[in-house]
């Protein structure tokens, strides 16, 4: 039974961005509190950050975490440390951690969604994500992209640390976020399925997230969008998240 939430904002410079997303998390957090009772914890990572996000993060009545490791990766954990630090004397068991970008927006519905699942038994929920504005891209972009991702129904292949939940338990048994500046989120979701842990794919759980052409992750989210508008090409694979620095 979950009895409490935990949600990471790993931001390096966002702050144009991070107001709509804590925003965002804002109402999902009223929701599930509003339904459920459960209490929930916000914890941005502001990391190497030389603009206003942290302040920003703070005037939210966000909890900040202040770190230099450019690294996104060591920044989600940064912030899940951080949650699972004030979660004692409780400990990791009834916690849920929820991760997203400062980049992106979460649905209303999005906390709720993932207490559910986790009631039926998952131990991890990766969502997908779309793209609401795709200015600065070649109209070709947003058709090739749609064709790449896909329409999928009842499972997905792919993993963004931008829609990504999973109870603490099964994070600490998993090792934790890795250091990694890129697919930090594939590697803690094949190490949950590795150790057997219930992981749900699911395209019902859908985070709206950026398609800007300043990305911040070599290989992530926003780069390989500006490998796209050139015509149909080979299939990438599954897509990864962005990240932030």
């Amino acid at each position: 039974m979950i009895n409490a939430l935990g949600i990471v904002v790993p931001a390096h410079d966002e702050e144009e961005l991070l107001p709509s997303c804590l925003a965002a998390l804002s109402r999902a957090a009223r929701a599930v509190t509003a339904l459920r009772g459960i209490s929930v914890r916000t914890v941005v990572t502001a990391d190497a950050c030389s603009d206003d996000t942290a302040a920003i993060a703070r005037r939210a009545g966000t909890t900040v975490v202040e770190i230099g490791a450019r690294n996104v990766g060591v920044a989600r954990a940064a912030g899940l440390r951080e949650i699972l630090r004030r979660s004692r004397p409780g400990g990791p068991r009834g916690l849920w951690l929820t991760t997203t970008d400062a980049d992106s927006v979460v649905p209303p519905h999005w906390l709720s969604e993932q207490v559910r699942y986790a009631d039926d038994g998952w131990e991890a929920v990766v969502g997908t994500v779309a793209v609401a504005d795709w200015t600065g891209h070649t109209p070709a972009t947003a058709s090739e992209f749609a064709r790449q991702y896909g329409v999928w129904r009842g499972w997905h292949p792919h993993v963004h640390g931008a829609n990504l939940g999973f109870s603490a338990q099964a994070y600490l048994a998993a090792g934790g976020f890795p250091p990694l500046r890129t697919a930090e989120d594939h590697a803690l979701v094949s190490a949950l399925r590795a150790q057997g842990r219930r992981v749900l794919h699911t395209p019902e759980l859908r985070v709206v997230t950026s398609a800007r052409t300043r990305y911040r992750a070599p290989g992530g989210f926003g780069c390989r969008l500006t490998t796209l508008g050139g015509g149909p090409g080979p299939l990438l694979g599954a897509w990864g998240g962005d990240g932030h620095v």
